[in-house]
Parts: C-alpha cells; structure tokens; sequence
C-alpha cells in the first residue's frame, strides 16, 4: 500500500548531531511533502521545543509532541487530543525521587560518600501547554546531569528555568503533559524506572536519551499520537511509515505500516525496525524518504 503519511522523530534522527537539519533531509522531506505525503513530527519535544528549521518548511501541517501527550495543528497552533498526567501520578513521582527514597532506589540507605550522593542526584523538567520548564541548576550546567556537551544549546534555548522544580510541579500537578527526571547514571535510570513502574499509577514511562526518563499518562506514546492522527486524516497504520532512533520510537515503527531505524538507534529500536538506514548524520531520514517515494 503506497505510504501516504510519515512521521520523523527529530533529535538523533531526522536531526543531526548538532541539533540542526541537513540540507539533503529537507530537500527529501520537501519532496515527500510535493507528492502529497503528510509529513508530521513526532517528538519528545514540546510544542514551543520543536524546530523552526523543521517546522517552517511548507505542509509540515501536525506534530506530535511530549512523546504522545499532545498532538497539534501547528498551522492553527490548535491543541487537536492531550492526555495531562493524573495529580496522583504526580504526587507519586515526586514521593519516590525524594532523596531519602533515592537512596533506598540506589540500594544503599545507611550513609553514602559525598560522590555516591552525587551519583543518585536528579533534576526535573515538566512539559505544560506546549512549554518546557527545568531546574536553574540543570539550565545553567546541563552537563553536570548527564547531558552531552552538544545538547547545552538546545537545553537553554528552550527550557524556561525554574529554581524549586519539586513545588513548581506540585502546583502544576493537575496541568502536566509530560514530566522528564533527569538522571546522571544509566545504571540508576534503570533501577528508577523499574521503581517508578512497580509502584506509580497511571503513568507511561519510555526514555529517549542516556539521562532522561520520561514519564506521562499511561495512554500517551507515540504510536497512540500516530493512531490518533491517521483516523483524524482518514488514514490507516498501513499507510504510515516512520523514523526513530530511540526506545520512546520503537512502539512506534512496531505500528507503522514500514518502520525505519536509524545506523545509530538503540539495539530495542533497531529490532522493532522493518529496515535500517544511514545513520542521522549520513542523512539516513533521506534515504528512507526517497525509497518511499519511488514505491
């Protein structure tokens, strides 16, 4: 069935390393775009995070945002379904990322070294109306949790800081897309996500990145955005096709109709992948697109 709508994760895929879009991905995208193809973006990102270098080329018309949580009309810049975190799952959050729950996390609750406490330490982001709030700390020196060196443009270009993350959530608990926990240890985000699933309700939990886990209502994920958008279209997941490099993109290339990995995705994305293309940086996102256009 010829593939009428194609949805780009952005960062690490459709992006490159630098955070920017190649000259050859939009000229593909460009093209997709002339043969009739919606071409949506479907991100971690929020609303006011996405790129203009992406969302200005003409017929980029809907996005999926904050893995799922929102799905827009960005030419009417009109909500089109959200899904906002239950207050519960909020107070949950915020309960079991305590410090003194850390440590039990960590599995080390008698009295650490200064370099362990360091280790478990996290910071927040949280998603509300299109907008992305984060910890100052985090803001100022993203690299001190985690981040690599490249995300520090794009971390304080679209974050709006926030000195006590923990009360700013808990006053916005009934208004959240997506809270994201900023975690400085592969080995801790996994022991953290394994708690966070035992014991919090409602919550969809995935990760795009090394340090970042991302949690938000339970129905969110982007195939749920992509599912939603194809019935909005008329459309059927057969004639979907989508790009990813992540573990949050993997239920989403399960579900469309051809699913396309990235050379640099993660082993879970790659295995729910019908096909591997160059890597985001070897404008794989191209490569893809012009073997859908001459189906």
């Amino acid at each position: 069935m010829k593939i009428k709508c194609i949805a780009l994760d952005l960062d690490r895929t459709t992006l490159d390393s630098q955070g920017h879009l190649s000259e050859e991905n939009r000229t593909a995208i460009e093209s997709a775009v002339a043969a009739g193809i919606h071409v949506v973006a479907a991100s971690g990102r929020s609303l006011d995070s996405l790129p203009a270098e992406l969302t200005d080329i003409t017929g980029i018309r809907y996005a999926i945002t904050s893995n799922g949580a929102a799905v827009y009309d960005l030419c009417e810049r009109k909500c089109l379904r959200q899904f906002k975190m239950t207050p519960a799952s909020v107070e949950d959050i915020l309960r079991h990322t305590e410090p003194e729950r850390m440590k039990d996390v960590y599995g080390k609750a008698a009295e650490m070294s200064e370099a362990e406490i360091s280790e478990i330490e996290i910071s927040y982001e949280a998603f509300i109306a299109g907008r992305a709030f984060a910890e100052s700390r985090y803001v100022a020196d993203p690299v001190h949790f985690g981040a690599m060196p490249q995300a520090i443009p794009y971390i304080q270009g679209t974050r709006t800081p926030v000195e006590d993350m923990r009360t700013f959530i808990r006053g916005h608990k009934s208004e959240l897309d997506c809270i994201d926990l900023v975690v400085k240890s592969e080995d801790m985000k996994h022991k953290l996500w394994k708690n966070l699933r035992e014991n919090v309700r409602d919550v969809y939990i995935t990760s795009s990145v090394r340090q970042l886990l991302e949690i938000s209502h339970r129905d969110a994920g982007k195939e749920s955005g992509a599912k939603f958008l194809l019935e909005y279209l008329g459309l059927t997941r057969e004639e979907l096709a989508a790009f990813g490099d992540g573990d949050n993109d993997s239920g989403l290339l399960k579900y469309a109709g051809i699913g396309f990995a990235v050379a640099n995705a993660s082993p879970e994305c790659r295995d729910a992948a019908d096909e591997i293309v160059a890597s985001n940086d070897d404008n794989g996102v191209a490569q893809g697109i012009h073997k859908i256009l001459t189906m």
